[in-house]
């Protein structure tokens, strides 16, 4: 009697349970789809004037997720822009009649979240729409120097009285964990080629801070591309260069008058007084006497279904975006696996419906495996029609290695690529176990490496032995080979040049053209128009973006569980947390590694 009183007493809590939970996700996945349907259409109107904003996330690839921008716990949405959406958007807007001008008013929180290229992408766009005679006028209470590089191609810019003016130049900050694994007991040991100085990844496991090679290429890395940023910025101010770097040396921080002071700003106003600017500039209110405004989302989406000529020829759009990891899967986690990618590509190559292919790159590469993998794909594609790759922020170790074989590759000026090298890493925790928690171990083994690198948390239980040592070695000195030789032959290079400019070193996409390792400095319109070139479509053609599918069900719960970890963490929170994924993803990888660790501060 009593386990008949149990069982059923549990049965029925059981049934509760589902139904309630079943309710539960039944109205959030109702909500879910009410948030996401709920925007009304949008409508040009007359004598608008365009608002650049920055608070849409603007991602170099299309969110094929549906649900990837739900707060699931407010029940609200946020909005994402592909860039190539945004950058045709800006090229619509030249000529519809309906768009007076644009007016750069950027969210200061918002604006640390777009990359420095898809920025320099942006602002490319902007100086191509300013040769049809419309103005651009920019105006915020605070200009950071994210801000400032977009807001520098207007025709006036100007600041709140109480504002400030940031101008301090570039930097880039490594974390080193050398001496947490120290106190924990756990030994870190390195594998790489002894030419490859530079690949530095490695680094932050052996030393407590940078080498003399590392510093020297990142000191190289980041004087050319602020050197960049700042001959943009002086010559759409009419000031030098010299000049700009005398203000971030003396007054990394300016007030408003100071800023006007040295032409970095035209004027110091308050935001309504915006009016009397647009009124100069000849836009009319509407019946309200009020101006319209468009935001850059808003007005993305309304040019979002022009019709276009179905009968064209197509370029293909493939997007490899995110660090490279071996195996099949859709998951929306922010990675490239391998063999998934390699089937888009397959399925580009077969159809004939295509005429040329864009390979976007945005990778600082990862396992040496499915890089190969990956060029095997890119090489076979490149046989059939032509393929043009775009460099995103990073297109470095195994993002270049896919980037090779192609026709041409077209880099931004703030890319950061090459990192031409490989690396292993092992990390012994056998003492940590020991010494710091009581864990011991033995082991029963049929022959001498049979446990090798077995452990726990991504850790060897013992170090290797000399012999596996030297396999170890030997496996990364022949992934650096097959590397520099893939280079070599996708470059048109002779092999001694491409070891001169390898060693696992960083260029940026200015010095990447310099030096061989890409074509032009553009951005992912310019590749498209390489693209259409090559095709013998430049006259006619249309865009289709290749994007792999992904079960709706599937992508709604992986949305449940990687959304909702971020939505109520500040920024400085979300890139600790980001730092340790990074440290995790580093310790968890296994295999030889093409990985380009470096991130520049702007």
């Amino acid at each position: 009697m009593k386990f008949s009183k149990v069982f059923w007493a549990a049965l029925l809590a059981v049934v509760v349970g589902s139904v309630i939970s079943g309710l539960f996700w039944l109205f959030t996945f109702i909500g879910a789809i009410g948030a996401m349907g709920s925007s009304e259409a949008v409508a040009v109107m007359p004598n608008s004037i365009i608002k650049i904003d920055l608070t849409d996330n603007i991602t170099d690839s299309p969110v094929i997720n549906p649900f990837a921008n739900m707060d699931f716990t407010t029940m609200s949405s946020s909005r994402t822009l592909p860039l190539l959406k945004v950058l045709r958007s800006i090229e619509t807007a030249a000529t519809d009649e309906r768009i007076k001008g644009i007016y750069i008013n950027v969210n200061y929180s918002a604006a640390g979240a777009i990359s420095s290229a898809a920025l320099e992408e942006i602002r490319t766009a902007l100086v191509k729409f300013k040769e049809s005679g419309k103005f651009i006028v920019a105006y915020n209470d605070v200009y950071s120097q994210t801000v400032y590089y977009l807001a520098s191609v207007a025709d006036k810019i100007y600041i709140q009285p109480e504002g400030s003016f940031d101008w301090h130049g570039m930097a880039s900050v490594l974390l080193f964990y050398k001496g947490a694994l120290d106190k924990l007991g756990i030994h870190a040991e390195a594998f790489r080629p002894t030419v490859c100085k530079y690949k530095s990844a490695v680094e932050p496991y052996l030393l407590t801070k940078m080498s003399d090679a590392n510093r020297r290429q990142m000191d190289e890395l980041g004087d050319g591309m602020w050197n960049t940023i700042c001959t943009t910025v002086a010559a759409a101010r009419g000031i030098t260069v010299e000049a700009l770097n005398k203000i971030a040396d003396t007054t990394p921080v300016l007030f408003p008058e100071q800023a006007v002071e040295h032409k970095l700003v035209d004027g110091v106003i308050y935001r309504d007084q915006m009016e009397d600017i647009f009124a100069e500039y000849g836009v009319t209110r509407n019946f309200m006497n009020e101006f319209e405004f468009i935001t850059l989302g808003d007005y993305c989406t309304a040019v979002g279904a022009t019709v276009e000529d179905f009968s064209a020829p197509k370029i293909g759009i493939i997007y490899a975006e995110g660090g490279i990891v071996d195996g099949d899967n859709t998951a929306i986690d922010g990675n490239i696996y391998g063999t998934t990618l390699a089937n888009t590509i397959a399925k580009a190559r077969k159809d004939e419906s295509l005429k040329a292919v864009v390979l976007r790159v945005n990778s600082p590469g990862g396992s040496a495996l499915a890089s190969d993998v990956i060029w095997r794909e890119v090489e076979l594609l490149k046989k059939e029609k032509p393929v043009i790759v775009s460099m995103g922020a990073y297109a470095a170790s195994g993002g270049y290695y896919i980037s090779a074989p192609a026709d041409a590759i077209v880099a931004n000026n703030l890319t950061i690529t090459g990192s031409i090298g490989v690396f292993g890493i092992m990390l012994e925790g056998g003492d940590m176990l020991r010494n710091k928690l009581g864990i011991t171990y033995d082991t029963v083994k049929t022959n001498p490496s049979a446990d090798f690198g077995a452990g726990v948390l991504g850790m060897s239980l013992r170090k290797p032995t000399a012999a596996e040592r030297a396999t170890l070695i030997k496996s990364v000195d022949k992934v650096y080979e097959a590397f520099t030789s893939k280079v070599a032959a996708g470059r048109n290079l002779e092999l001694q040049r491409v070891l001169e400019i390898a060693e696992g070193r960083v260029w940026s996409g200015t010095d990447a053209v310099k030096i061989g390792l890409a074509d032009a400095n553009g951005g992912i319109i310019t590749a498209i128009g390489i693209a259409a070139d090559k095709a013998g479509i430049a006259d006619n053609f249309r865009i289709e973006e290749v994007l792999p599918e992904l079960d709706p069900m599937t992508a709604f719960l992986q949305s449940l569980n990687t959304q909702v970890k971020y939505a109520t963490m500040d920024n400085d929170l979300k890139a600790l947390c980001n730092d340790y994924q990074t440290l995790k993803n580093d310790i968890l990888r296994s295999g030889v590694q093409t990985y380009c660790p470096y991130r520049v501060w702007f």
